[in-house]
C-alpha cells in the first residue's frame, strides 16, 4: 500500500510542476523574447564594461503591473564583441527588484543575478545610450523547484539521519549506565502504579518501561533531543514482547498517545522561539503549554484505554465505562486537571505573574537539567562500581544499531 501512495504522490508531484510550467508557457507568464526600452549609462568612456542601466516605470508597468511606480536602477556588467552593438548583460539583483525581475533572476538557477542581451540604438547629448533589452527567456521554473527541492530534502534527510545517530549514541550510552546502576529501577518502583495502570500488559520489569519512564521525563522538562532516542528505545522494547509483529499493541498506542500529546511543564523550545522573535513575553505561555499539554494528555489517555475495549462483545458501552477501573479513570482525569490548575495557580503567585522570573527560571533548568543528569548518571554508577565507560560504549553501540535500523 505505501508503495503505491509514494509513487502515486511522486507522481502528483511531477505532473502538477508540469501543469503550472506548461500554463506559463502558453501565457508567456514571464514575457519571454518580449524587449524593453531602457536608458544606459556605461562607466568609462567606452561602451562596454561597468554600466548602470535605467528600467522606466512606464516599461516596467508591460511585464510586472505591480511595480511600485519608480524606475528600476540596476548597476550592470556588459560586453559588446568587436564592432558590435548588441552584446551580453549580467547584474547582481538587489532587494529594491520588483518580484518580475526576481523571479526571473531565481528561475535561472540563481537567487542573486540575473543575465539577457542588450541592444545600442543611439546616444543623446548627455551621455545616456537608448537600448532595447530582452531578459533571459524562462521555463519550466515549477519543474525546476521540485527537482531542486528533491536533492535538498535529501541532504537533509542525510544530515537529520547522522545527527540522529550521534544523539541515540549518547543518550543510550547513559541510559545503560543507569541500568546497570540499578536508577531506572529505582525509578521505575516510585512510579509503578502509574505505569502498571497504563501498561498492564508490559512486565514491570521490562526494559521498555525504563526507556518510557525516561522519555515521558525528558518530555516534561523539554528536552526534546533526550527524548527522541528514549522513544524510539521504548518502541524497540515494546516490539520485542510484541505477539503480533507488525501490529501496534495496545502498550505501544497508548505510549504513542502519551508521546505525542507531549505533556511539558518548561516548553523551552517555544519560549526560545518567542524571545528571538521579539516578544516581550517570552515566558508568558507556561501556563497555557502546561494546562493544554495536560488536557491532551488525558484525553489520550482515555482515548486509548476506551479503545482498548473495543469491540465490545457482549457488553454494552455504558457497562464497560461504568466499570471499576473507568471510574478509577474518570477520577484520575478529574484530579489531574484540578491538580494541572492548582500548579498553574501556585506558580503564578510563586512569581507574583512576574513572567521574567519565571523566565530566569526555566533558563536555568533547560540549561542545568542535561548536564545534571550526565553527571548524576556517571557519578552513581561511579559510586556503584559499574564498568560506566565500558557501559557507555556498549549502550552507544546499541543507539547506533536502532538509528541505522531506522535509517535502512
Amino acid at each position: 500500500m505505501l508503495n503505491y501512495v509514494w509513487i502515486g504522490l511522486v507522481l502528483l508531484g511531477f505532473s502538477a510542476a508540469l501543469f503550472y510550467d506548461a500554463r506559463d508557457l502558453t501565457d508567456n507568464t514571464y514575457h519571454n523574447g518580449q524587449k524593453m526600452i531602457v536608458q544606459v549609462q556605461f562607466a568609462g568612456d567606452k561602451n562596454s564594461g561597468d554600466a548602470t542601466i535605467t528600467i522606466p516605470d512606464s516599461e516596467m508597468q508591460k511585464f510586472s503591473p505591480t511595480n511600485s511606480g519608480q524606475n528600476i536602477v540596476m548597476p550592470a556588467l556588459i560586453s559588446f564583441n568587436a564592432g558590435k552593438t548588441t552584446g551580453g548583460l549580467y547584474a547582481k539583483t538587489d532587494k529594491n527588484w520588483n518580484d518580475y525581475l526576481r523571479k526571473v533572476a531565481k528561475a535561472s538557477g540563481k537567487d542573486d543575478d540575473i543575465s539577457g542581451n542588450i541592444t545600442l540604438i543611439s546616444k543623446d547629448t548627455s551621455g545616456y545610450w537608448k537600448a532595447e533589452l530582452v531578459f533571459e527567456s524562462v521555463s519550466f521554473t515549477k519543474m525546476k523547484e521540485v527537482v531542486s527541492a528533491a536533492f535538498s530534502y535529501a541532504g537533509t534527510a542525510v544530515e537529520i539521519a547522522i545527527g540522529l545517530i550521534g544523539i541515540m549514541a549518547m543518550w543510550l550510552g547513559l541510559m545503560k549506565i543507569a541500568e546497570q546502576a540499578n536508577i531506572i529501577s529505582y525509578i521505575s518502583k516510585g512510579v509503578k502504579p502509574i505505569t502498571k495502570f497504563l501498561f498492564p500488559d508490559v512486565p514491570q520489569d521490562n526494559p521498555a518501561i525504563g526507556a518510557i519512564i525516561m522519555n515521558f521525563s525528558a518530555n516534561f522538562l523539554g528536552l526534546g533531543n533526550a527524548a527522541t532516542p528514549f522513544g524510539l528505545k521504548a518502541m524497540e522494547e515494546l516490539d520485542k514482547i510484541n505477539p503480533e509483529k507488525g501490529t501496534a499493541t495496545n502498550a505501544m498506542c497508548t505510549f504513542l498517545a502519551i508521546n505525542t500529546a507531549g505533556m511539558t511543564l518548561i516548553p523551552a523550545t517555544a519560549i526560545a522561539l518567542r524571545a528571538a522573535a521579539g516578544s516581550a513575553n517570552p515566558a508568558i505561555i507556561i501556563g497555557t503549554s502546561i494546562f493544554g499539554s495536560t488536557c491532551a494528555t488525558i484525553v489520550g489517555i482515555t482515548v486509548a484505554k476506551v479503545m482498548e475495549n473495543f469491540p465490545l462483545g457482549k457488553k454494552t458501552l455504558m457497562q464497560v465505562l461504568t466499570e471499576k477501573k473507568w471510574l478509577f479513570i474518570t477520577l484520575f482525569s478529574f484530579l489531574s486537571m484540578v491538580g494541572v490548575l492548582g500548579a498553574v495557580g501556585i506558580l503564578q503567585s510563586v512569581f507574583n505573574g512576574n513572567s521574567e522570573k519565571i523566565k530566569s527560571v526555566i533558563e536555568i533548568i533547560s540549561t542545568f537539567a542535561i548536564p545534571l543528569i550526565i553527571i548524576t548518571f556517571l557519578v552513581i554508577g561511579f559510586i556503584k562500581k559499574v564498568k560506566v565507560y565500558e557501559q557507555f560504549v556498549e549502550g552507544a553501540k546499541e543507539g547506533f544499531n536502532i538509528a541505522i535500523s531506522i535509517i535502512s
